[in-house]
């Protein structure tokens, strides 16, 4: 399993900026944003000749910007808002300014953690809650490498008459119902995009492996490379989402990542491949057997136990839950087993020093922080208290008697505050912010009759 190199210093990052900057002398803007608890970019454009300016930590925004809304809202009652004045905070670049090829005029990006005006880390940023659980892995000697592999539609700019969205390719669906997985036509239908995906992805250090044809037209995968820097990959999977939709745009096309676009197609969900490795780089999942070692079935058990206090993490909206379905290859239980694509933690099959947990919960309308940070908090959950898997799962997992994920978003977020396990992982005061977010996105859309609503009962009841 392929690893990339250790995350970049700042040093490394305004050298790399700087040397960018010589190499694009004729740059006309610069984005610098950081991804809110949603992972919306959240941010500003500038002149080209600001880029030193936000290398510098010069950029300043709201606190309160990383805890919008779905629809960019403030939060009421937030903390971060009126009741602290909504005072800003700093921005410091988490790597280098690179090249962002969708625009029509030469644009560059560089993607930024918001901090509190002293500099100390604001709780509010979710990549300082990833932060935090990274450090109390450490603090056990471990080190986690992991990698994203992403769903996405690729659909057309128009809509259909109900201003419901168009696959790029339906190919007779309609007919015959298709899933076109693995189909390589497909794919090559989209050569044109799919080349200037790989060309962003180059300038922009995103290491993006393997592209496939998913379960419905129009659907596809890729997959980024293993990193042993949860911080890092979490950051290259937002990027990637972001340069999917720029390069889509740049095409006339649209990209979404929503996690169930469809009602009768295949949902979109972001897997998580993820092992560990001691101070000397040894993958510890590996003991030279096929089952793995006493350490692995310890962060399965530590994943199995948290899951259900984390569905509102890996399942954080309204949508999220339309994934979950029988024979759907979505997860419905909590189980585990051996090159099983039924279960909810797979072990795939591979070299014993490739040994790992493919971790299949999360959509891939998730923000990759707290994604990683929910997931390594249960394996330190696990390793700490030594705990134990019930047996490995053969066969149909949707057979199994076992505890079920919460299927509803009002039920996720009652068991997310009212987990102790939080409280001990992440920042209290982000777990708050998060419910009081979440729970504002709930009366939003629990408010709204929808269209189907209309259709059924207005002139019948």
């Amino acid at each position: 399993m392929a690893v990339q190199k250790q995350y970049q210093t700042p040093a490394d990052i305004l050298e790399a900026s700087e040397a960018f900057l010589t190499e694009y002398p004729d740059l006309k803007w610069i984005e610098g944003f950081a991804f809110d608890i949603n992972g919306v970019p959240r941010g500003k454009w500038l002149p080209a000749d600001s880029a030193h300016k936000l290398l510098a930590g010069g950029l300043q925004m709201p606190r309160s910007a990383v805890s919008l809304d779905i629809w960019g809202r403030d939060i009421e009652n937030s903390p971060l808002v009126f009741a602290s004045g909504d005072s800003d905070g700093v921005c410091h670049p988490v790597s280098p300014i690179c090249l962002a090829p969708w625009h029509r005029e030469q644009t560059a990006q560089i993607h930024m953690q918001l901090y509190e005006a002293d500099g100390s880390e604001l709780y509010a940023d979710p990549r300082a809650q990833l932060q935090k659980v990274v450090d109390r892995l450490a603090d056990l000697g471990y080190k986690a490498v992991c990698a994203t592999e992403l769903e996405f539609y690729l659909l057309k700019e128009d809509m259909d008459s109900l201003g419901h969205p168009l696959p790029v390719s339906d190919n007779d669906s309609e007919l015959v119902p298709s899933t076109d997985v693995y189909d390589l036509a497909e794919l090559d239908s989209q050569r044109h995009f799919f080349a200037d995906v790989r060309a962003a992805c180059e300038e922009q250090g995103i290491p993006a492996d393997s592209i496939l044809s998913e379960c419905a037209p129009g659907q596809f995968e890729i997959n980024l490379l293993h990193c042993d820097d949860p911080l890092k990959v979490a950051d290259q999977t937002l990027l990637f989402k972001r340069l999917l939709k720029g390069v889509a745009r740049s095409h006339g096309l649209r990209v979404s990542a929503m996690a169930k676009p469809f009602g009768d197609r295949a949902g979109n969900g972001m897997h998580v491949h993820m092992s560990l490795v001691d101070g000397e780089g040894k993958n510890v999942f590996d003991d030279g057997t096929d089952s793995g070692s006493d350490l692995l079935r310890h962060a399965v058990a530590g994943m199995m136990a948290t899951a259900n206090d984390a569905m509102a993490i890996f399942a954080p909206h309204s949508n999220s839950y339309r994934r979950f379905q029988e024979s759907s290859h979505a997860p419905l239980n909590l189980c585990w087993g051996y090159d099983n694509r039924t279960v909810t933690f797979r072990i795939p099959a591979s070299e014993n020093k490739a040994r790992r947990i493919e971790h299949r919960i999360a959509g891939a309308d998730v923000n990759a922080y707290l994604v990683l940070a929910a997931i390594l908090a249960g394996v330190c959950h696990g390793l700490e208290n030594r705990l134990q898997p019930p047996p490995a799962v053969e066969g149909d997992a949707y057979q199994v008697e076992s505890e079920q994920l919460i299927n509803n978003w009002g039920g996720a977020l009652e068991r997310f505050a009212d987990s102790p396990i939080w409280q001990k992982y992440l920042d209290p005061e982000f777990v708050d912010l998060f419910v009081l977010l979440k729970r504002q996105e709930q009366a939003e859309i629990g408010a709204r009759v929808t269209d189907v609503e209309y259709q059924s009962y207005l002139q019948r009841v």
